[in-house]
């Protein structure tokens, strides 16, 4: 331990405005930035782990709103720092830009950014408590919003080393403080897929949940979750490298396949095991390796003939399936969030490496490289295709007087502010009938589907926008699919999907939330797609009305409001067809009454893998999901 001291931590001052601003630390005060809280703590234990020194993780959603993390690394110092004389730990939780990582003597590589992570989840907490045990001794420490209140104390002998930090999250910071255990589970697994041997335990307190995480195969496994029961061209082609790079020390550990199972890509990066959803130089340096490396082969093998056209990066892309993960000391991102990486030494260090290692595998697998670029000959004449159809679904103008190109069975709301605005997507025209008579015409607008929309996943681009369905939804949203999208054409604010409480309805969501995340992700990363919540039951005594989302809230308003009521009539709405105007908009229409739903992009993400399991072409995976969820089922039809 002697490496990592309190001289280890580097000090540039500072803790104010996070409370303030806390976006700027944590992207959001909603759902996502909640959970942030979590993911700065957890990568401060994965560092331990890169750093060869720890090797448990254990994450614990607590009872009473808190969560708490623990490692086996060697726990943050705990003596008093050199220039600053306080502990080291009181330091890291306190100041700003406090840590162990800005030179490369504590840490090679890191996931946290400037030292910012601990601090700001303290800043962002009610109460904040960390125990660390090193030196023979567990010694305690606890904050409150950002100043300590509790002095660094040992509280008694302890063998082994190790870091536990509890916080609460402050109300009166975030819209939500409950965590949402799939989500963390999600993001668990990920670290735990691109960290072999990492044992991460993840145990919710509030119900007894648990899971825990751990393999051995590393991103080979990663490909095949992401390949959610798709058929690959080839096993998957692994790359593993580490070297001095421009005097440092990097690594890269790449994985990816190809499938014919779906038409778009599916790329997941990492930077010191952080994902970096927005790409970044790593990405560029893959992407481009792969386009000219496969160009090469294709000339070289006669899979290209002369009369072709170079193959494109979307060319090259269809179907792709990979997880690039770089390791590299001070990683340079583009905000505190770490969404996009600049590092430019990572992109010809990546480029470098996955082209020498492809054209490798390309020499000794060269019938399936053929496949692989043919595969990509084939996507460039369906690109072509699919840039036509996308133009024919383009809006000409959001204040077109005439409405050209919006489809007739839009029944559009007069307000032209797109601030105000609604469209309610509707199962059916019976459900849109009712839903035209009770909406606010000056701001909300229906558009019904007849029957159920392209499934997106089985169908090429071109085919999806040829769909009469998809063609009427694209042209009322306004914005364009896939590379045409333009987020400044959003015709509304809200997005609404409304469709039955039934099989059929759950169905017909689940292709639209499809339909959305594959083609308009930013449409939902800003937070515009909402699922309404219509009543499943509408209970009647005399004037006396109320509704039910689920049996048991039905059960609960028969025991608590209409308790000394007899023959209290119940109705349950099996569409949204059978209710009337005034229902409609009493119970999902009126935004001062309405319970709508948020999608984000976890949601739909998750949506887009269960109907994947549920609808691909692998049976065995989805027969075990069908035998461990059976329990679960009601009112099955046999």
């Amino acid at each position: 331990m002697s490496d990592y001291r309190a001289a280890s931590i580097s000090v540039l001052k500072g803790l104010e405005g996070v409370r303030k601003r806390p976006a700027m630390y944590i992207g959001s005060t909603d759902v996502r930035g909640l959970h942030h809280l979590v993911w700065e703590v957890v990568d401060n234990a994965v560092d331990e782990h890169l750093a060869g020194q720890a090797s448990v993780i254990t994450v614990r959603v607590l009872d009473d709103g808190g969560v708490e993390v623990t490692d086996d690394g060697r726990g943050i110092p705990v003596d008093l720092h050199p220039t600053e004389k306080v502990p080291a730990v009181e330091l890291a939780l306190t100041a700003l830009h406090a840590g162990g990582k800005f030179d490369q003597q504590a840490y090679a590589v890191s996931g946290g950014l400037h030292g910012v992570g601990v601090s700001v989840v303290n800043a962002l907490s009610s109460r904040t408590e960390v125990e660390v045990v090193r030196d023979g001794y567990r010694h305690t420490i606890a904050f409150e919003r950002g100043p300590r209140v509790e002095a660094l104390a040992k509280a008694g002998k302890k063998r082994g080393s190790g870091t536990t930090v509890r916080f609460w999250p402050d109300p009166d910071i975030f819209e939500t403080t409950d965590f949402r255990f799939d989500t963390i589970a999600e993001r668990l697994r990920e670290t735990a897929l691109l960290n072999p041997g990492l044992e991460i335990v993840l145990a919710d307190r509030r119900d007894g949940r648990s899971e825990t995480f751990r393999y051995t195969r590393g991103l080979a496994e990663f490909v095949e979750r992401l390949l959610a029961g798709k058929d690959p061209l080839t096993a998957p082609i692994t790359i593993v490298d580490a070297r001095d790079h421009e005097s440092r020390k990097v690594a890269l550990d790449v994985a990816f396949t190809w499938s014919d199972g779906f038409h778009d890509d599916r790329l997941r990066s990492y930077v010191n095991i952080v994902r970096t959803a927005d790409g970044g130089t790593h990405e560029e340096g893959f992407r481009r390796a792969l386009t000219t490396t496969l160009n090469k082969f294709g000339r070289d093998s006669g899979a290209l003939l002369k009369k072709d056209p170079n193959l494109t990066g979307d060319d090259v892309r269809e179907g792709l399936v990979a997880v690039v993960s770089v390791k590299l000391p001070d990683p340079q991102f583009e905000g505190q969030t770490k969404g996009r990486l600049g590092s430019t030494v990572a992109r010809a260090y990546v480029e470098q490496v996955v082209s020498e290692a492809l054209a490798a595998w390309l020499v000794k697998h060269k019938a399936k490289g053929r496949q692989i670029v043919k595969r990509a000959a084939v996507a460039a004449k369906a690109r072509q295709a699919a840039k036509a159809a996308r133009d024919l679904t383009r809006r000409k103008g959001l204040l077109d007087n005439q409405s050209a190109g919006l489809p007739g069975k839009l029944a559009d709301c007069t307000s032209r502010d797109p601030s105000e605005t609604e469209l309610y997507v509707v199962e059916g025209d019976s459900a849109g009938g009712s839903s035209k008579q009770a909406r606010d015409r000056h701001t909300q607008a229906i558009l019904p589907l007849r029957g159920k929309v392209l499934n997106v996943e089985k169908a090429q681009l071109s085919k999806v926008l040829e769909n009469a369905e998809i063609q009427a939804l694209v042209k009322a949203v306004g914005t364009g699919v896939g590379e045409a999208y333009d987020h400044d054409r959003l015709r509304y604010d809200k997005i609404v999907l409304m469709a039955d409480a039934d099989v059929d309805g759950g169905h017909i969501t689940t292709l639209l939330l499809t339909f959305f995340y594959r083609l308009c992700p930013r449409l939902i990363e800003k937070g515009h797609l909402y699922l309404a919540q219509p009543p499943l039951y509408q209970l009647r005594k005399g004037d006396k009305v109320a509704y039910a989302m689920s049996d048991k809230e039905r059960d609960v308003l028969l025991r608590s409001e209409f308790k000394r009521n007899t023959n209290v009539e119940v109705q349950r709405f099996k569409g949204l067809g059978e209710m009337d105007a005034e229902q409609l908009w009493a119970t999902t229409m009126d935004p001062g009454r309405r319970t709508l739903l948020r999608v984000n992009i976890e949601d739909a993400a998750r949506a887009d893998e269960l109907f994947v399991l549920l609808m691909g072409n692998q049976t065995d995976p989805r027969r075990d999901w069908i035998v461990s969820n059976a329990h679960f089922a009601e009112n099955v039809d046999v």
